[in-house]
Parts: C-alpha cells; structure tokens; sequence
C-alpha cells in the first residue's frame, strides 16, 4: 500500500511540475474540456486536483509509516485529509483567482452620463476629443458637441449620447480646468 502512496505522492509532484513548465497548454486544454461538456466542475482545477492527489500521496506515506492504523484506516484517513485540503485549496486560492480576473475593455455605450475633460477643442460645427474615466483608466474619445456651442479645452463635460461612435457632449462648467 506505501508504494501506491509513493506512486500518487510522486505524480502529484511531477504534474505540479508540468504545471508550472506548461501552465498555459494545460489551461487551455482545462478550457477546451470545460466548453466541450458545457459545464465547470471545480475540484477539476489543476491545482486543486494535483493538490489532492499529492495531499492523498504524502498523508498516507505518514500515516502509514508512523501511526499504528490499519491500511484502510490510513487510506480513509488520507483520502479525508485530501479532500480538507482540495476545499481549502479552491476556496482559499482557485475561487478569489477566479474572481479577481479584471477585463479593461469597456462599451462607448458605457460612458454616457459620465463626466469628463475636452483635451482638443470642440468647434461649433466638427469634432474635438474628451478623456473620460473608465474604471482605473482613463481613454480620450472623440466628441462633438450636443447643442452646436464650442467648447474650449480643458473645461468639464458631460457625455450624453453616443451615435457613430462619437460621444455627444454638454458642457458642465462655464470656466475651463487649469
């Protein structure tokens, strides 16, 4: 029974090894499995799995070795301590990785109603640029304005509308920014 846990103990390593190497081939065969059967299973995360089995591997290596319990009672034992483990690993790391992955990709629909500065002049009758914040950044756009009246530089506007990908703006203040 040792040298199974020796054999799930040692592929464990060495799966956490090709990993590491190949991360990004195995995430995107992950990937592909998780859109070919329409759904996640989460305990099939790489690092929870390996964890698992490498956990499985080395608990029973212990447990067999310096406890005095029975082969089935180490196995039952290991297998609990594993599955602890997994939890603790895809609560602990895979679930906030999950979460935290951050797109800064943004639709021009998205900025209607927010505030921003003219950077290049918008003419009564034509185009000027605005920089808005969109999230943690900031994109300059190009803007014209709403009721045909310029509006100088660094003076603060409103967007509100979009159409041809031209943000339509209004001015908020009378004095520009400096």
């Amino acid at each position: 029974m040792e040298s199974w846990y020796w054999g799930l103990f040692i592929a464990g390593i060495l799966f956490a090894l090709a990993t590491l190497i190949f991360g990004e081939v195995l995430g995107h065969l992950s990937g592909m499995l998780d859109s070919a059967s329409g759904h996640h299973l989460p305990f099939l995360q790489p690092a929870v799995l390996v964890g698992g089995i490498t956990t499985f591997g080395g608990a029973g290596i212990l447990l067999s070795r310096y406890t005095e319990l029975t082969s089935w009672q180490s196995g039952g034992l290991s297998l609990l301590i594993a599955a602890v483990l997994s939890v603790l690993v895809y609560l602990v790391y895979v679930k906030p990785m999950e979460n935290s992955e951050n797109s800064v990709a943004f639709s021009l629909q998205e900025l209607v109603g927010k505030i921003g500065e003219v950077t290049v002049p918008v003419p009564a009758s034509g185009y000027g640029e605005v920089m808005v914040r969109t999230g943690v950044g900031v994109t300059n756009q190009i803007a014209e304005s709403l009721d045909g009246r310029s509006i100088p530089s660094h003076l603060r506007v409103v967007v509100v509308e979009v159409k041809n990908s031209v943000l339509l703006v209004s001015p908020l203040d009378s004095d520009p920014l400096n």
